[in-house]
């Protein structure tokens, strides 16, 4: 059991981590949200504002970044199909060749100019290695969806199944004309 203390309170989290888990799973099965308050002895705004925590909004505008991808050019066709407004996708050559061929000014030049364009997209989906991934997300301002593709230091070109990247992009119920 995980007991934690507030004041003069102990809360199970486990108890509450289940509660949770049991209201979303009901309402991904149609269930309303008056029906499960009822059931679990709340009120329905709770299970509203339970669900906002969690949303992943449909944004206006997407930016993708990925490194390093064996498989680049079937992921920007993807990305495209989905009108993908930013995408930074390298091969884990081109990601040397990007730090090595500029001076200090310039590579971080470079960089707070692509942070500066994926802060503008309403979403960032983030492909690249754990401790990349979580860099990254720190310096966007906006929703992020990462998803790890390997631990740090990766060192090699790494496949992404597209259908991994269809999945992201249909949750975000986003295609080329803006339609849900």
């Amino acid at each position: 059991m995980n007991i934690v203390r507030i004041g003069s309170k102990a809360i199970n989290k486990d108890k509450l981590y289940q509660t949770i888990d049991k209201i979303i799973e009901m309402r991904s099965k149609g269930v309303s949200q008056q029906e499960i308050a009822d059931r679990i002895g709340t009120d329905r705004t709770f299970v509203s504002r339970l669900e906002s925590l969690g949303e992943v909004r449909k944004g206006e505008s997407i930016a993708f970044v990925a490194f390093p991808v064996k498989n680049k050019q079937e992921i920007t066709g993807i990305l495209d199909r989905y009108g993908v407004n930013f995408y930074l996708i390298m091969t884990e050559e081109e990601r040397l060749a990007f730090v090595r061929e500029k001076t200090g000014t310039e590579l971080l030049n470079s960089i707070m100019d692509l942070i500066v364009q994926a802060r503008q997209c309403d979403t960032v989906v983030i492909f690249a290695s754990d401790k990349r991934g979580k860099l990254i997300e720190a310096l966007v301002d906006c929703q992020v969806i990462r998803r790890d593709i390997g631990t740090s230091p990766i060192t090699r070109d790494v496949y992404i199944p597209p259908q991994d990247i269809i999945e992201v992009m249909e949750t975000l119920q986003y295609d080329r004309e803006g339609q849900v």
